[in-house]
């Protein structure tokens, strides 16, 4: 039996987990950029927080990091195993709470915001905003999707 030392190195060194961290910080580099080339980012704290943990955007990280998981394991252990199986649930869950769920709930949020402030002006009530989450357009979740899929591609073939 390998030592836990040697399962460690074989965990972080496993093609699957590999292409899915390279396909979630590809994702959130490529946002990254986008925002800063657009004049969105602000201070050095935004750039941060939108490389390493902000949710939404062009394109998908989420949505890349599941279909990376996919295709590398479809390549793996072939679309009749289990795991594939497993991980194309966890894929379609994935993208259908992006586009939908998500989506709604910030959309719901900016409009009991709105409402919020409204109500406060008017000396009707406190409020203090809730966070509205921001999620993604189904452009946004093709283009994660796609990029995942050959980051996958290309994982599966090395």
């Amino acid at each position: 039996m390998a030592s836990a030392k040697d399962q460690i190195r074989q965990f972080f060194s496993n093609p699957v987990f590999l292409s899915c961290v390279f396909s979630w910080f590809c994702a959130q580099l490529i946002k990254t950029f986008i925002k800063l080339f657009s004049g969105k980012i602000h201070s050095v704290r935004e750039l941060v927080e939108l490389m390493f943990w902000r949710t939404g955007s062009m394109p998908s990280s989420h949505s890349a990091l599941v279909s990376t998981l996919c295709t590398t394991i479809a390549f793996r252990s072939g679309l009749n195993s289990d795991v594939f199986l497993l991980s194309l649930g966890l894929f379609l869950i994935t993208i259908r709470d992006a586009v939908g769920v998500r989506r709604a709930n910030g959309i719901q949020a900016k409009e009991l915001n709105r409402i919020g402030r409204m109500l406060k002006e008017k000396g009707i009530m406190d409020f203090k905003p809730i966070k509205e989450v921001q999620g993604h357009t189904p452009a946004e979740v093709a283009i994660g999707c796609l990029l995942g899929f050959f980051i996958g591609i290309a994982f599966s073939e090395l």
